[in-house]
């Protein structure tokens, strides 16, 4: 009986998975963009032809900066995560626990119904080269004579840096100004500052649920909800004339819900920051459409929006203006350098997507506050 594998060439999008790391239960792949990527289907580290891939890999050490390029190998053999003989290095060098072969078979390194791993099973051993967007760009088999190791890293080596390549590339986003007036500005400035924030966390999916992280290093922010009716009303106004028509005109996307009326504080003296994220990837956020971000004021630095994907380039929109985009592209919010950012930030969904929110309500765990 013939095999069966998935394959995947250069052009296609790198599937992405969610897996054991050397350094996180659950790493999210997804979260790598913005940067190389050198995969690599070693199989098991005590193969000779996986143990000359790994000294290619620290042959090339020096490409590996985590900024420029980095490297993950994908580790079958569970021996590999006992005896030691495989470890990360940071930055730059990480590795992927594949004891179930998820990984591999949607990857086509094992057959498509290979249960298990260890070094028993048929494996295909290769490289995969990825651009910034987790595109593939090469794949290369292992070779007999064992050049394939420093053939991926001349191909990375040539290739320009992510942002140079992606600067002629558009982020596909809406740029919208006048969104909010001034005046409407300085009311939830002075609503926020009346109530004050509280620390802001992020979502997460952990044992089922859709819970409340908060983690400094990832994020910095404080949070207000408005309440005020009258308030919440002009809010719909301005969403409903400003942007609703825009995302209609360019997505064909007909944004009918919005969640959440959150005034949010990026403060200097907090180093507030967001680092790169995704806003629909739990059970708890999957409703999400599309995301919103209106400056309310523009005395200060830094705090700049930016979309890792697609390059370096880093959005501000003037006071009162929007920056709209999927809630699937990857983004990141700069540390604040000087001055506080407030920002408007409401998600807008339809009613297709109101149906899967109120779907997944049972899945919302700790901290996550259900709003219909």
């Amino acid at each position: 009986m013939s095999l069966r594998y998935a394959t995947l060439a250069p052009g296609d999008p790198a599937p992405w998975f969610r897996q054991r790391s050397t350094s996180n239960p659950d790493y999210g792949f997804d979260t790598v963009a913005g940067r190389y990527v050198v995969l690599c289907f070693f199989g098991s580290a005590a193969d000779p032809a996986a143990q000359a891939a790994l000294r290619a890999v620290q042959a090339h050490r020096a490409l590996l900066d985590d900024t420029r390029a980095c490297f993950f190998g994908v580790s079958v053999d569970p021996a590999d995560a006992e005896n030691g003989q495989v470890q990360e290095s940071m930055p730059g060098i990480r590795f992927f626990w594949d004891f179930d072969c998820a990984v591999s078979r949607l990857y086509g390194a094992v057959a498509a119904d290979t249960a298990g791993g260890g070094t028993t099973i048929s494996m295909r051993r290769f490289w995969l080269l990825l651009d910034p967007a987790l595109r593939i760009v090469s794949s290369i088999a292992f070779a007999s004579d064992g050049s394939d190791g420093n053939a991926v890293f001349e191909q990375l080596r040539c290739l320009l840096h992510p942002g140079r390549v992606a600067a002629e590339v558009p982020v596909p986003v809406l740029w919208l100004p006048n969104v909010f007036e001034p005046g409407l500005c300085r009311t939830l400035i002075a609503a926020y500052e009346e109530h004050g924030g509280a620390e802001s966390g992020f979502m997460r999916d952990v044992d089922g649920k859709t819970k409340l992280i908060h983690d400094p290093w990832h994020k910095r922010r404080r949070d207000f909800t408005v309440e005020d009716p009258a308030t919440i009303k002009v809010i719909q106004n301005r969403i409903l004339r400003r942007i609703k028509p825009e995302i209609r005109k360019v997505h064909f996307f007909d944004a009918t819900r919005m969640e959440r009326y959150l005034v949010a504080c990026y403060r200097a003296e907090d180093g507030g920051h967001f680092r790169p994220h995704r806003d629909n990837t739990t059970k708890g956020t999957a409703h999400r459409r599309f995301a919103v971000s209106i400056n309310l004021n523009d005395d200060f630095e830094g705090g700049d929006l930016s979309f890792p994907e697609f390059g370096p380039r880093e959005f501000r929109p003037p006071l009162g203006g929007a920056v709209v985009f999927s809630c699937s592209l990857m983004h990141a919010v700069s540390p604040v350098t000087q001055g506080r950012r407030f920002a408007f930030l409401p998600f807008l969904y339809d009613e297709a997507a109101a149906k899967l929110r109120a779907a997944n309500q049972h899945f919302l765990g700790a901290g996550y506050e259900y709003i219909p």
